[in-house]
């Protein structure tokens, strides 16, 4: 039977200020256990409002969030500052390292927060280090070492404690062909191996097509979702397509 990491019931949200603004409009969807999603859809869509929502830093005016079938309203400050460190790891465009911490004091900042062992930590770090291709940067401080590696370091640290949620938002942003490429990769083989549910936000339609399915939005509403096939050069150009009939500006496509 298959497990739903994420489930989103009729979520809608709305923005009250002189003018109210409806950024999402009932949006429903499951994402399984183990599934590596993307979402997509022209600048304005309400991408950003939904990750934010997903992840809990904002609420919905309406509809239900669950995650692993527990609601995430309602829950206190303490308890969602919990349930957000325990159940999500978190990746930005920007990498969100800390320049005072060597990389590998920022990777376990996750398993320092829930008081695990030193013995645990650094069995932990450096296990995901070397599957990475990390380890021979870990002392080193962030200004020290690439955009690639750094992602790559951000993206050890979000799943170092087993999340049960990767979430992604532009991940491949700041980076250049080459090191967007390796990244993806990485994540992929994350998800394949560690059974880890990814969301992916992106404009990038190289990044999305490493996903196994693509959901887009549009003025704040699921527009169609695409499957990737066997062939991942034809989901790529399908991409393309529906970005553009989408009409995506040029910088999104």
């Amino acid at each position: 039977m298959n497990m739903e990491t994420l489930q989103l019931n009729q979520v809608s949200k709305i923005y009250n200020g002189k003018v109210s603004y409806k950024a999402l409009s009932d949006i429903t969807f499951k994402i399984q256990q183990g599934e590596f999603v993307g979402i997509m859809g022209p600048s304005g869509s309400g991408k950003t409002t939904l990750l934010n929502l997903i992840s809990t830093i904002d609420e919905p005016t309406s509809g239900e969030i669950l995650i692993n079938n527990k609601r995430t309203t309602g829950l206190s400050k303490k308890e969602l500052a919990t349930f957000r460190r325990r159940e999500f790891g978190l990746v930005f465009q920007d990498f969100n390292l800390l320049d005072t911490l060597t990389v590998k004091e920022n990777i376990i900042l996750p398993l320092s927060l829930d008081r695990k062992s030193v013995v645990e930590m650094n069995i932990r770090v450096q296990e995901i280090a070397e599957r990475i291709g990390i380890a021979d940067i870990l002392d080193k401080r962030t200004y020290e070492i690439s955009g690639g590696q750094r992602q790559r370091a951000a993206i050890a640290r979000a799943v170092i404690h087993k999340p049960s949620l990767l979430l992604a938002d532009e991940p491949t942003g700041n980076l250049d062909s080459n090191s967007a490429r390796n990244v993806m990769r990485m994540m992929e083989t994350l998800n394949r191996e560690d059974h880890t549910t990814t969301l992916l936000v992106t404009h990038d339609p190289v990044a999305a097509s490493y996903c196994q399915r693509i959901i887009f939005i549009k003025d704040g509403q699921l527009h169609n979702e695409l499957r990737r096939g066997e062939n991942k050069q034809t989901f790529y150009q399908e991409i393309i397509n529906t970005l553009s009939f989408l009409g995506g500006e040029s910088r999104d496509i």
